[in-house]
């Protein structure tokens, strides 16, 4: 207890000194908090979603495998493999433990309320012996499950459990109807396993001599996860997987590119995108903020050391050591920095919750849970603990400088000081606004962005459009007879609905296409490939969409019906291909279909190009037009097909009419995806940008908001410690005016300063944010202009209330102010 007696001791004074000055620890700890929560929330944040997203034991050993072509380096490479291709590697190996697949598909469950819509999907038996989690309840899929006799079984999600079956325990063992076929479900999965974010999973046959009894075998794709033996580099891995390919290039020479390798990623890297790097830069801007908090308390214990300087000096001339005395400091420092952690844990917990509600989920792993864990509270310890040094060292050292009998004859209220500690807290005042800068510039550049994203021409209009996407039973809706069944009379009964304009059947949804293409143009001899997108449609699409028509003329309702081989292409494929040719007439070939295997597709057709209609974005918002061609839906059954409907009304007033009516025609055959085509471009394009935006917003909104409390206090402190000298001023001539000024011009100085420091960084530093932004440069000058007025504003606020008490100062009074 002796040893950590003067640990007490210094406790006990660092409290009461600190109650004598309540203001000043509030003020405090609540630079602390905002700072050391803030930097709790995007480290939990990056704990949950990036370091630790999944349930699988030794994550760090799952990787998946692709065949990249080295013709296309910017591709990320061919992952999913067919069956065939899949049991080669998987037998061949010699550095996975173990290979998964998975084939996503849409899973139709029948019960008394109806069909429905489930994410299913196929799975090799042994995926969950691969991946290591044990069931909540039951059992997990064996590999006895797939082999040719065995009882259909299936395996369902914690998350379809809740939702659909009110966590009933007694549904395992039972028998349900799953795309037609009697299953029973044998296992229900925890809480967070949602590999592939399915809530189905259900065996196929997958050994060599098995893949003619599964049908689906002849056409499925799976995408492949493996455990890596223990040992084993990802290097090493592609390596060995490098060899196979090559070798079974031969074997499946269609499958694979003329110049390829192959390459292993990480589970964790495979489900990295964007956020990830947002979320590092996130990370760089409450480390900024951070760093002003610190630079706040730090500039407010120098103020208050100053104040105490006739206090230290009489201690020292006790006997105090200025080993002693530092150390004093520093518990009071400790004192702080512990009560900021303890309220920026509690600021992080409910921040969390924010952070959760307004992420974006498709860009987050599905498995992900962010909560604040155990690892993010000893980060916060250590975060105070470094924050003790960070705010307290300094002022405790410059308190202790200087000369003892100098201190202990001068003014009780630190004038002597202020010139000493003036410097320090002016320089601290210039490292906020510099750090205020970087993260106002930040916001600022993800506004333009944003902006930017929702004001881009996107060549059709999104408002009032309906879509809906029908989930086929397996094997009933394949070919283009039975596509046509359904849709022909779907359409028409969507089309009489009261306030539908237009409806359309399309392979694609703006702004996206539905499939893509290498083309060959008679005449045109090439030597790299002519990357096309292509949609198969109705004859309304263009009309539905608010397509313009250029040249030439539309499918016809006749064309479509006959499936006639005809193409309207748009402007991007006429300018890109044709030059200045009239492409009217011309003939195009689509490549793409020589590769389907179904027997509807036409293999080595040519389409006449009948029409020229005007660019929309089919890429996403951010990246340049693709040459796009657009056929009728009706001359192959290969691919999704969804539902568009023009409304003159709010779209989604009519969307359990849409419902009733495809119903009618197939009860068997539920919409899935449906929305309006707004929320959609919302969801998929303008979340994440939007959500960058929130969270940089309220970081620099706090970085500026201390800011302002920092220059406030530096410059009260200012005048209070120069009233002596501002009421000679006063008594010599100086009007209130004069007074004003001078102190408004100390203050701008120092923000000016910090402004010059804070856009010299900008400029270097916001190179690192570009990929983050669009439609705006780093170092936009609109952009850096409105940070300036904004700061200067502010810090001009911040400084004038101190000016104005500066003004009321009264002569006598402060001749006489000691």
């Amino acid at each position: 207890m002796d040893r950590f007696g003067w640990f007490f001791r210094d406790l006990r004074f660092g409290l009461r000194s600190l109650n004598k000055d309540r203001r000043f620890a509030l003020l405090a700890i609540l630079a602390l908090a905002l700072g050391i929560g803030a930097t709790t929330v995007i480290f939990s944040a990056i704990d949950c979603i990036l370091l630790d997203p999944f349930i699988y034991p030794h994550v760090e050993r799952l990787a998946g495998f692709g065949i990249q072509n080295l013709d296309r380096p910017q591709d990320r490479g061919r992952v999913r493999l067919s069956v065939p291709e899949f049991m080669d590697f998987r037998e061949q190996n010699h550095v996975y433990q173990d290979i998964a697949g998975i084939d996503p598909i849409d899973v139709l469950y029948k019960s008394n309320e109806g069909t429905l819509l489930f994410d299913g999907a196929w799975v090799t038996p042994s995926s969950f012996e691969t991946l290591e989690v044990e069931p909540l309840i039951g059992r997990w899929i064996t590999s006895d499950d797939g082999k040719p006799g065995a009882a259909p079984v299936f395996v369902m999600s914690y998350r379809l459990w809740t939702k659909e079956f009110n966590r009933d325990p007694s549904i395992v063992g039972t028998t349900m109807t799953l795309n037609n076929q009697p299953r029973t479900l044998v296992g229900i999965m925890p809480p967070r396993f949602l590999w592939f974010n399915r809530d189905v999973w259900m065996p196929i046959y997958w050994t060599h001599s098995d893949l003619s009894s599964d049908p689906d075998n002849e056409t499925m794709y799976l995408t492949n996860l493996g455990r890596l033996k223990r040992g084993v580099s990802l290097k090493a891995a592609a390596a060995d997987i490098d060899v196979i390919a090559k070798r079974l290039a031969k074997v499946y020479p269609k499958e694979f590119p003329p110049h390829f390798r192959a390459t292993v990623l990480s589970y964790t890297a495979v489900n990295a995108n964007q956020t990830t790097n947002f979320l590092y830069i996130l990370l760089a801007a409450v480390t900024l903020l951070l760093l002003i908090a610190c630079s706040n308390v730090a500039n407010l214990l120098l103020a208050r050391a100053t104040v105490r300087e006739r206090e230290i000096a009489i201690r020292a001339s006790m006997g105090a050591t200025r080993g002693r005395l530092i150390r004093q400091l520093l518990v009071e420092s400790f004192l702080l920095s512990f009560a900021g952690c303890a309220a920026g844990c509690l600021f992080a917990y409910f921040g969390l919750k924010g952070i959760a509600a307004v992420i974006p989920p498709n860009v987050v792993p599905a498995t992900a849970v962010i909560a604040l864990r155990p690892i993010a509270l000893w980060f916060s310890l250590g975060v105070t603990i470094l924050t003790t040094f960070l705010c307290g060292l300094a002022p405790a050292l410059h308190a202790v400088r200087g000369d003892l009998s100098s201190r202990l004859a001068g003014a009780g209220r630190g004038a002597g000081g202020g010139f000493r500690h003036g410097k320090l807290r002016a320089g601290l005042v210039i490292f906020e606004v510099g750090l205020s800068i970087l993260l106002l510039i930040g916001a600022g550049l993800m506004m333009r962005t944003l902006f930017a994203l929702e004001h881009v021409n996107l060549g059709f209009d999104p408002a009032n459009v309906l879509f809906a996407r029908p989930a086929f039973p397996a094997g009933r809706y394949d070919t283009v007879a039975q596509k046509r069944a359904f849709f022909q009379p779907v359409l028409q009964r969507f089309g009489a609905l009261p306030g539908v304009v237009s409806v359309a059947e399309t392979t694609g949804l703006p702004p996206y296409i539905g499939f893509g293409t290498d083309v060959t143009i008679p005449g045109k001899p090439h030597s790299d490939r002519w990357l096309t997108g292509f949609d198969l449609c109705s004859e309304s699409y263009f009309r539905t969409v608010g397509m313009r028509l250029m040249r030439g003329r539309l499918l016809s309702e006749a064309e479509v019906d006959s499936a006639a081989h005809v193409a309207v292409i748009n402007q991007m494929l006429a300018g890109k291909y044709f030059k200045d040719e009239d492409p009217i007439g011309k003939q195009i070939k689509f490549n793409a279909f020589d590769q389907w295997t179904d027997k509807d597709t036409p293999h080595d057709a040519y389409f006449e190009i009948i029409g020229v209609v005007g660019d929309v974005k089919n890429d996403g918002l951010q990246d340049t037009v693709l040459p796009e061609a657009f056929l009728p839906y009706t001359i192959s059954g290969v691919g999704y097909r969804g539902i568009l409907v023009r409304t003159a009304v709010a779209p989604l007033s009519v969307l359990g009419s849409v419902r009733r009516e495809a119903a009618a025609v197939d009860s068997g055959v539920p919409l899935g995806d449906t929305g309006t085509l707004e929320h959609y471009l919302n969801r998929y394009e303008l979340a994440a940008p939007r959500f960058e935006l929130v969270t940089l917003s309220v970081f620099a909104g706090i970085g500026l908001a201390l800011v302002i409390i920092g220059v406030f206090s530096v410059m009260a402190y200012t005048v209070s410690l120069q009233t002596q000298g501002i009421g000679v001023r006063m008594a010599l001539g100086a009007q209130q005016g004069d007074i004003l000024r001078m102190v408004l011009l100390k203050g701008l100085r120092l923000i000016g300063v910090g402004i010059g420091v804070g856009l010299l960084a900008s400029v270097g530093l916001t190179r690192y944010i570009a990929s983050e932004i669009w439609g705006v440069t780093p170092t936009d000058p609109l952009t850096f202009a409105a940070v300036v007025v904004a700061i200067v504003a502010v810090g001009a606020a911040a400084c004038l209330l101190p000016a104005r008490r500066a003004t009321q100062v009264d002569p006598l009074t402060a001749l006489r102010y000691e």
